[in-house]
């Protein structure tokens, strides 16, 4: 008896003793690992009264440029853990968070702390704890620190020493931990209401009129069920505040949420499902008043990216039409200076107006990015017919009046010349993303309309500002080749590109709309081509042959004429080639499952900026082979005719247009955005790292 009694217990002091060394190396590891955010671990009172409590703080100190999360960390982040090593007769409470600031970044909203912070629990103490016993407390926590670009999920092992005494509190410590308090945000002492009215989450909450509400924000602790990065509506009805923002998940029963009101206070605040009041009268928020930063940035992003969106593969079918304007303009200098202000009118007004059209559909609720205007085959038909256009134009096929009184669009220039080859310019270039112009447009998606607006001005000012600079810079323009016999063969060699153009918004058109996509641009090409020649044939006094036009053009009518296509029901995209598998959330979450690389690219069939990538890096040889041998899963996500997932995936990573690039190393928490021109070395070096 005693001898297995023995051998019980000495195998149970084994096992302790086992686990006790399996902690210290942890602890270790924990301890060995350097941190962007300095926790440390103190206590009210380091003799807390048995029967009574303390207060403990967990200080955290972010270095320059890192920022911690709230409880609810929104888009991209999580709060503090601890995993707590309480001695017997102890229990810890949870943490309570100060007032969190909502930072955007890339599109998503973060609730964070960008200083020192401190979480503050209670600690209490059993009455039978033994006076002058050791209390020590010790536990590991585990956070996220992130900068602008980066995110790193920290750890350290935290402890203070703790002794059963009389509860004493020096007074040097009170005041340090009445002043943390102060940053708590206070219960509010009624509930508030919360209801869902369609795609939109209601919150009322009951506040005295003499409340001040500077900058308020809600944040919402409930996971997944508000979209944190919309924006939030506040008014006033009385005594009551309305919260009116978008709604992203569902919920059942009460809702808790902080309720930011003005210098940092907040109110917590119990949300029951009932009615809310109607909207009164608007509170002016923070998210009303721009980031100047912000706006400078982005608008300085969206100048330099138009301007070297001039020498992206998307924009070379239309350097044609620049060209011969360019050319016909060196030689006058008050000719030079009227078209070059021409043609950046017409590039901004369109720019403009296609930003316009994008912030207003976005405004009724659609999920749409930029370059909305190439994901409908109504759209693509006109382009291509346009495209076949300018192909017969520089050809010679005939001439085109333009509204500058018999002067053509391209070759005789003039005001209205240069206006229309601006808007053309700025319609056919801006769909292909290029450096700086992504993030740009990106932000786009957090500024108020008002406030968008010029950024995607700045897209159009920056592609004018190579013709601003022939017009208005003598140097620049003594240097172009005067015109002469040069400019007709010119003319027309630069139809071939124009043509190409042509023949990839054909095969776009089939892209879109399988079959029937087909046969209506074999049909548009046909019937512009048939019109077009036969209006040159006039204006060369020849014969137009009528009858065979109008019989033609009576058959190619009817194929144009094809429901599908202009209700835009058109088939699926096609799936996506050997070198990946659609995109889609949950093939994204099943590839991340794997704990292999996941490489994830967003193109679409007239992205020529995304074909060349695909070209000349994705689909290489070596790449490929580089990819299965470390198996790399990639997933494709094509936007062709636009895809409210994709379109709300990019917005998530600051973007609105494609090429898009993701990279999720394994374990990751968050991708690594790469450059929006790939080489093979970029790609090979992902795997190799």
């Amino acid at each position: 008896m005693d001898r297995r009694r023995d051998g019980f217990g000495t195998a149970a002091w084994r096992a302790a003793l086992a686990l006790a060394v399996l902690a210290l190396l942890g602890l270790a590891a924990a301890r060995a690992q350097p941190t962007h955010i300095q926790p440390r671990l103190v206590a009210e009172s380091a003799a807390p009264a048995p029967g009574g409590s303390t207060t403990i703080a967990l200080t955290m100190a972010p270095e320059e440029g890192w920022h911690g999360y709230w409880s609810n960390g929104g888009d991209a982040g999580f709060g503090l853990m601890v995993e707590w090593n309480a001695p017997d007769g102890v229990t810890v409470g949870a943490f309570n968070y100060p007032v969190p600031d909502a930072l955007i970044l890339f599109g998503m909203m973060n609730h964070v702390y960008e200083h020192p912070y401190a979480l503050l629990a209670d600690v209490r103490v059993e009455r039978d704890v033994a006076p002058g016993t050791d209390l020590t407390l010790s536990g590991i926590a585990n956070w996220l620190a992130c900068t602008d670009k980066v995110c790193v999920p920290e750890r350290a092992v935290i402890s203070v020493k703790l002794k059963a005494g009389d509860g004493a509190v020096p007074t040097r410590e009170r005041e340090r931990f009445d002043a943390w308090r102060a940053r708590l945000p206070q219960p509010l002492d009624r509930a508030g209401n919360w209801e869902r009215a369609g795609g939109k989450i209601r919150f009322g909450v009951p506040l005295p009129q003499g409340t001040s509400l500077d900058a308020p924000h809600l944040f919402v602790a409930t996971q997944n069920l508000v979209d944190y990065a919309a924006p939030q509506a506040f008014s006033r009805s009385g005594d009551w505040i309305i919260i009116e923002t978008a709604a992203k998940g569902d919920a059942s029963g009460a809702v808790d949420g902080l309720l930011k009101l003005s210098d940092g206070r907040g109110l917590n605040v119990r949300f029951e499902p009932a009615a809310v009041r109607r909207t009164g009268e608007p509170i002016r928020t923070a998210s009303d008043a721009v980031d100047a930063r912000l706006f400078l940035a982005a608008l300085g992003g969206a100048i330099l990216g138009g301007l070297i969106l001039n020498l992206m593969p998307c924009v070379f079918p239309i350097l044609s039409l620049k060209a011969l304007s360019l050319a016909r303009s060196g030689g006058d200098a008050r000719t030079a200076k009227v078209e070059a202000l021409a043609y950046t009118a017409g590039a901004v007004m369109t720019a403009l107006l296609l930003g316009a059209a994008l912030l207003a559909l976005r405004a009724a609720g659609e999920q749409v990015g930029w370059a909305f205007q190439l994901q409908h085959p109504v759209s693509v038909l006109l382009l291509l017919m346009l495209a076949l256009a300018i192909t017969l134009n520089l050809l010679g096929a005939y001439e085109l009046p333009s509204f500058g009184g018999g002067q053509t669009l391209a070759e005789k220039g003039g005001a209205a010349g240069g206006f229309w080859t601006g808007a053309l310019a700025a319609f056919v270039a801006t769909p292909c993303s290029g450096p700086l112009l992504g993030a740009a447009l990106g932000a786009t998606l957090v500024l108020p309309a008002w406030a968008a607006l010029p950024i995607f001005g700045g897209l159009g000012l920056g592609l004018a500002l190579p013709f601003l600079a022939v017009g208005f810079v003598p140097p620049i323009r003594n240097r172009l080749p005067r015109p002469g016999p040069w400019m007709s063969r010119l003319r027309k060699w630069m139809a071939l590109p124009m043509g190409l153009t042509a023949l990839g918004l054909a095969w776009l058109l089939w892209r879109q709309a399988g079959a029937a996509g087909g046969w209506v641009a074999l049909g548009a090409v046909g019937w512009t081509s048939l019109v077009l020649c036969s209006v040159g044939a006039r204006q060369r006094g020849k014969s137009s042959g009528w009858l065979l036009l109008f019989l033609l053009a009576g058959l190619i009518g009817s194929t144009l004429i094809d429901a599908r296509l202009l209700t835009g029901q058109t088939r699926e995209a096609p799936a996506p080639g050997q070198s990946g598998t659609r995109f889609s959330p949950e093939a994204l979450a099943d590839a991340r499952a794997t704990g292999k690389p996941v490489f994830v690219y967003f193109t679409a069939d007239w992205c020529l900026s995304c074909k060349a990538n695909e070209a000349g890096a994705i689909n290489r040889e070596a790449v490929q082979k580089a990819f299965k041998k470390k198996g790399v899963i990639t997933l494709v996500g094509d936007w062709t005719n636009g895809d409210p997932v994709i379109t709300r995936t990019l917005g998530e990573h600051g973007r609105n247009s494609v090429p898009l690039y993701l990279w999720y190393a394994p374990g990751a928490e968050t991708p690594l955005i790469l450059p929006q021109i790939l080489t093979p070395g970029t790609l090979a070096g992902l795997v190799d790292s």
